[in-house]
């Protein structure tokens, strides 16, 4: 053999396999066993495939097949085609690198996943499924009367606000949103105070990295919000897990931890309780939090969503000593792909947070946030509230009414004066797991009081979200919720 001369190609038999599959064109089944000789290494790197006349011939396909399937392989860097050269294999092989799910030798790797915490259960959480569906209807946004502000903001915005350096967000925004606390929250603080994130668990995720150190004890709700503990484990806090009653945390439990460096609440309607914290708890809470020199993370989860009377001012607005960062979200109160929410903050945490956004990169876009501020500069943010909450109380009565109808005595009900879900007690000794897979088989997808508890051993019950669920989902879905009530 000639010096520098690479041997040709083994003779390939006809691959019947893939070229006498049903439904397989004839094209693609010569693709596929090229494409398979090659990842297999039966045609090594390097090596040369037969001419295109010498394979239709051995195959018993037209020649313009081949040529299509060589033309396809080069395409996708399987081989190259040099005129004189004839068609090669290429010396790396595109899925060791791009490609998953090929049956290629496994490789040991590092189990890093293994440690990380678990997922937090509300990733089922969607609309028009029952009734895991307890977020905001995308539904009853306005979309014309949003698009209209965002083209006249857009329109209006210079390149200056266009290429915004202000790490804390939108100057426009922050004061809107500054303006409506005041109004509906009872939070008097100035736009500077305000740092704009795309939610509650962005808003998490920079407070755990600018306060929290590794070993520091951080107190969590028990029942709580699982992502909450899951990031702040993440920073490698050490997580404490305080009861929750019908008033909310137990504060008395907190003096036992004066060494925290923070505590996370959802005081306007507990997660997933659905309590509202009492005036007294918040007193002490904030106390506490002066005595201990621990800062008070409130996510003020459902405040918008109150459907007896008027909420209770959050609890921010009673903080004397300069301890509690308030969280807010947008995805929560219009629709969840939104991404947008802001934290009011304390002034010597500002710049230390500030800091922390800016390393960690700012991800807002500036043309939703200026959409937004013309949205609520226009009044329409309110407006958007008050229709929601009407629509949303209809859902909760009509779902609470056919229960009553069908299964009265069978159950009992908390959480329902406020937001998107209510919790639904089931009788005494019941198996909690076994109906939520009882309910799984009738189509009806629920979560188990108990996923979201640590230390807490409470009664058997399952939340029920319905907010962004239709009435004629309701009709149907909530009796054979019923029904499953009166089999246990």
């Amino acid at each position: 053999m000639p010096r520098g001369k690479l041997p040709l190609a083994l003779d390939l038999p006809r691959p019947t396999s893939w070229l006498d599959q049903p439904g397989v064109s004839k094209q693609d089944g010569a693709y596929e066993a090229l494409r398979a000789a090659i990842l297999g290494k039966v045609l090594p790197a390097g090596s040369r495939l037969p001419s295109s006349r010498a394979l239709a011939a051995r195959w018993e396909l037209s020649r313009g097949t081949i040529e299509t399937v060589f033309d396809r392989l080069h395409a996708e860097a399987y081989v190259t085609r040099v005129p004189g050269s004839g068609t090669r294999v290429c010396a790396v092989v595109p899925e060791r690198f791009l490609m998953a799910g090929f049956d290629l030798p496994a490789q040991s790797a590092p189990d890093v996943g293994s440690a990380l915490p678990q997922p937090a259960p509300d990733t089922g959480v969607r609309d028009g499924l029952p009734f895991v569906a307890r977020r905001a209807d995308a539904a009853l946004f306005p979309s014309a009367s949003w698009s209209r502000c965002a083209a006249r903001a857009l329109a209006a915005a210079t390149p200056a606000q266009l290429c915004s350096a202000d790490p804390a967000g939108a100057p426009e925004l922050r004061r809107q949103i500054a303006d409506y606390l005041a109004k509906y929250r009872g939070i008097r603080c100035d736009p500077q105070d305000i740092v704009i994130t795309t939610g509650i668990r962005h808003a998490l995720d920079l407070v755990a990295r600018a306060t929290v150190r590794a070993g520091d004890k951080v107190c969590l709700e028990d029942p709580g919000y699982p992502a909450a503990r899951t990031l702040f484990t993440l920073a490698g806090a050490v997580p404490v897990d305080i009861a929750v009653d019908a008033e909310g945390i137990d504060c008395a439990a907190l003096q036992a931890h004066a060494d925290a460096s923070l505590v996370y609440v959802t005081p306007a309607h507990q997660s997933p309780l659905g309590v509202t914290m009492s005036v007294t708890r918040r007193l002490a809470l904030l106390d506490w939090a002066s005595e201990s020199g621990a800062w008070v993370v409130e996510d003020d989860y459902d405040s918008e969503f109150n459907y007896q009377s008027a909420p209770l001012a959050a609890l921010k607005s009673l903080d004397q000593y300069q301890r509690v960062i308030y969280c807010g979200s947008f995805n929560k109160t219009l629709f969840a792909g939104l991404r947008l929410g802001f934290m009011v903050l304390p002034p010597g945490l500002r710049p230390l947070l500030l800091r922390t956004l800016q390393v960690t990169g700012r991800s807002v876009g500036i043309t939703d946030q200026l959409a937004l501020a013309a949205w609520m500069e226009d009044s329409a943010f309110v407006r958007h509230l008050r229709q929601a909450r009407l629509a949303y109380k209809e859902r909760r009565d009509l779902l609470l009414a056919c229960l009553e109808r069908i299964a009265p005595g069978r159950y009992s009900i908390s959480g329902q004066h406020a937001g998107f879900h209510c919790v639904l007690w089931l009788p005494p000794g019941s198996d909690e797991a076994a109906f939520c897979a009882r309910a799984a088989q009738a189509g009806l997808a629920l979560q188990g009081l108990g996923e979201f508890c640590q230390q807490a051993q409470l009664p058997p019950a399952v939340l029920v979200g319905y907010t962004a669920l239709s009435g004629a989902q309701i009709r149907l879905a909530a009796p054979q919720l019923a029904q499953l009530l009166l089999q246990i």
